[in-house]
């Protein structure tokens, strides 16, 4: 994408990366990969990956380069404290009381999320003992729990082409469209990870509301038109034996219970009011946001340096 949309994808500040996105570009990044012989592909939603498929590929061609401009290597080498004297780096001190030196010091070691990388926080920590200001961190790309109990009889549930709108409030704090999934314990999937970047603050101080629509395509009256006409059809059923056609067999009872009717009432003796209520549940099925996943299961951390 041009840099512009790289930008506008950023949720906080994005001036701070003005400079780095403009000194190293990601045109830069390609090439930098085709020319050490790896080339790339450009999949769904604008992403880059090996041609190969494996990451090991672009494992092997960063120890190339490093080997060609004479990079050294030290594994299981654990730093204990990056050090500083007036204002300027001053040393490395390792876990076994070694000491390294040099002209400067970059510390990449990751935020709180991926632990398995060794990604364990402590470049905060480097950072603030050489006088840099850490703000607080909050998982972020990560699952949502929710308040309600039922939400385990959705469990693995997947809805696509749903539109997700959270609130605090009357302040909406984000709206998109996409592919969400149900869990034992609350949301999941693109849209609602995408979303926790947008309310991680917001989510631990109030519960936040966060609303599904499930036919976006539809408005209210479009909607109670396809509902009049499924009923049309299903005219001698029940209630409940009317909306397979319309939702995911998992979500039949709950919108049921959300709309209010009686599920053993005939489809023809179904009111116009009654219909409504089911239009309703359907156009903005609610949920209680109430907490983020921990940070092991986060893709990126908020905050930070």
């Amino acid at each position: 994408a041009d840099m512009e949309e790289l930008f506008d994808a950023v949720v906080t500040n994005s001036k701070f990366l003005y400079s780095s996105f403009y000194g190293y570009t990601n045109q830069n990044v390609i090439d930098f990969f085709e020319d050490a012989g790896v080339p790339v592909k450009i999949e769904r939603g604008n992403r880059v990956f090996p041609i190969s498929d494996h990451s090991s590929d672009v494992i092997r061609a960063l120890e190339r380069e490093m080997k060609k401009v004479g990079v050294k290597v030290c594994l299981n080498t654990e730093v204990k404290s990056v050090e500083a004297e007036k204002g300027k780096f001053n040393k490395v001190v390792l876990k076994d009381t070694t000491i390294q030196t040099a002209d400067a010091c970059i510390v990449a070691t990751g935020g709180l999320s991926y632990r398995s990388t060794g990604s364990t926080g402590d470049g905060f920590r480097f950072a603030e003992n050489v006088g840099h200001k850490v703000t607080q961190c909050f998982p972020s790309l990560v699952p949502m729990e929710t308040k309600e109990p039922w939400i385990c009889e959705l469990q693995g549930l997947s809805l696509r082409n749903v539109e997700a709108k959270i609130l605090d409030g009357k302040k909406e704090l984000y709206k998109d469209f996409g592919e969400m999934l149900f869990t034992h314990f609350g949301v999941s999937g693109p849209l609602m990870l995408s979303a926790s970047s947008f309310c991680a603050k917001a989510i631990g101080k109030t519960p936040l509301k966060l609303s599904i629509d499930l036919k976006p395509a539809l408005t209210e009256e479009q909607l109670d038109e396809r509902i009049l006409r499924d009923f049309a059809e299903a005219k001698n059923k029940q209630f409940k034996n009317s909306l397979n056609h319309l939702y995911p067999a998992k979500l039949v009872p709950v919108i049921i219970e959300r709309s209010g009717i009686d599920p053993d009432k005939q489809v023809n003796e179904i009111t116009k009011e009654e219909r409504r209520h089911l239009v309703q549940s359907t156009k903005a099925l609610t949920f209680t946001l109430t907490g983020l996943r921990p940070f092991k299961e986060a893709i990126i951390t908020q905050g930070g340096v």
